[in-house]
């Protein structure tokens, strides 16, 4: 795997440097995701598009992986990308070409290996 962390720099700032925030945060979210009615992955693609469209790229990697781990399909993962080009015009392919290094890093390094 590469050494290019899976979250942001400011991500890992605010994990390191705001605890209390920190987990506070977490807990909303963990309280959030239970009241979903979404299944697991459906979210998580559904989280992907919105970083898409919010060109929020930092926290792509994370979240392509997450979604690879419940069983997403490279295809799943472009469609979650490029959903929101309706509305949003091209700047979610920004975030493709970071989406899809993400998936495909597990198969690269396991070709290397």
């Amino acid at each position: 795997m590469s050494d290019k962390p899976l979250v942001s720099n400011a991500f890992q700032t605010f994990l390191q440097e705001a605890p209390e925030h920190q987990k506070a945060w977490l807990e909303a979210v963990q309280k959030l995701a239970a009241a979903s009615k979404l299944d697991s992955k459906t979210e998580e693609l559904a989280y992907i598009a919105v970083l898409a469209a919010l060109r929020l790229e930092g926290g792509l990697p994370f979240h392509v992986k997450h979604a690879k781990s419940l069983g997403a399909t490279r295809e799943e993962i472009i469609s979650a990308v490029l959903i929101g080009l309706p509305a949003t015009g091209n700047v979610v392919i920004q975030a493709l070409p970071i989406a899809l290094r993400a998936f495909d890093s597990e198969e690269l390094q396991e070709k290397k290996n």
